[in-house]
């Protein structure tokens, strides 16, 4: 046991003055330097570099796609008309946003006058106008909505059900919708798999 406990000592005797000058110093007298890091911020938007045949393209691609409003139509046609550069930039920058905010409440603003819509869809419309945020309203019309009417879907299926006189074909078909759950599975059902059901 001793001859272990000298063999230690003398190895932690030989090692200590290569370990002391392999490691740098920490009480030295000079501070240690500050290590700065710079994040490159990105200020600019994608559109600051483009000319003005790009900005034209990126209207373009705007226009023509699926969620173009009134108000995106009429302004996209007058910026590829008659807009200078500056105009289109700051557009796509934040014209373009606030624009699809107004045709997103519109859109909305429709469904609330629709008779067809459910309490759910009515519920989570007024909801979003009343936050009236550009990204809410968006975010409503591409999932809120679907899966409020999912709710309603799933309403209408249940009373169904609590029909007396449902069959038992068409009642089964009401509960593998419900079971599946899928807001697709519960309008598929309510728009086509009743009547291909019967009774």
């Amino acid at each position: 046991m001793r001859m272990a406990r000298t063999i230690l000592a003398v190895s932690a005797g030989a090692l200590a003055p290569a370990l002391l000058l392999a490691i740098p110093s920490f009480a030295a007298t000079t501070p240690p330097t500050a290590t700065v890091i710079s994040v490159a911020s990105d200020t600019g938007s994608p559109y600051d570099e483009m000319d003005a045949d790009d900005l034209r393209m990126a209207i373009l691609r705007i226009l023509t796609g699926p969620d173009s409003g009134k108000r995106v139509t009429r302004q996209a046609d007058r910026l590829l008309s008659s807009g200078t550069v500056e105009e289109m930039r700051a557009w796509l920058e934040t014209g373009y946003r606030l624009a699809r905010a107004e045709d997103d409440s519109v859109a909305i603003a429709r469904l609330l006058a629709d008779p067809d819509s459910g309490k759910a869809v009515v519920r989570e419309a007024n909801r979003v106008l009343d936050d009236g945020s550009p990204e809410t309203l968006r975010a409503f019309l591409e999932t809120g909505l679907r899966l409020a009417r999912a709710e309603d879907d799933s309403v209408a299926i249940a009373r169904m059900l609590a029909d007396p006189g449902i069959s038992d074909a068409l009642r089964a078909a009401a509960n593998a919708a419900l079971d599946d759950g899928t807001p697709e599975a519960l309008r598929h059902f309510l728009e086509v798999g009743r009547y291909e059901v019967g009774g």
